[in-house]
């Protein structure tokens, strides 16, 4: 097997896994964590979430994409999902929540928008891998 290319199952495994855990948050805060957090707090911790299940099926849809995307480029593009989903969503949940964990996270500001980086970067590999397919078709012909 090519070592630049992943296994469908290792997207359908990690997307699962993303959105079903952006789900499970989803019910926590609408079900107790915003009887605990500022209506503020709710805010950003419902937009980690929505980024989260973005995410997450957009993974999901790597996975099902035809075989010629499958290479180096979609491995980059998982890649920066799920690491951008970890750090934008990551530092979210932990800044919404800090009042209740007490926890020093001041440091974790700078992590989001890196997140929203990595996220940003994944989508633009995405849509470079794109045109260079629909290029590489075009020669063919």
């Amino acid at each position: 097997m090519d070592k630049n290319r992943i296994s469908p199952k290792v997207f359908v495994w990690a997307g699962s896994l993303v959105t079903g855990l952006a789900v499970v948050l989803g019910a926590l805060g609408a079900h107790w964590l915003k009887e605990q957090i500022s209506m503020l707090d709710m805010q950003s911790f419902e937009t980690a979430i929505r980024y989260q299940l973005i995410h997450g099926l957009a993974i999901l849809i790597l996975g099902a994409l035809p075989k010629p995307f499958h290479g180096l480029m979609l491995k980059l593009v998982f890649h920066f999902f799920w690491i951008g989903v970890l750090l934008f969503s990551g530092s979210i949940y932990l800044l919404a929540t800090r009042d209740l964990t007490m926890l020093p996270l001041s440091w974790l500001g700078p992590v989001t928008p890196i997140g929203g980086l990595f996220m940003i970067t994944g989508w633009v590999l995405l849509f470079v891998s794109s045109i260079r397919l629909v290029g590489e078709r075009d020669e063919e012909h």
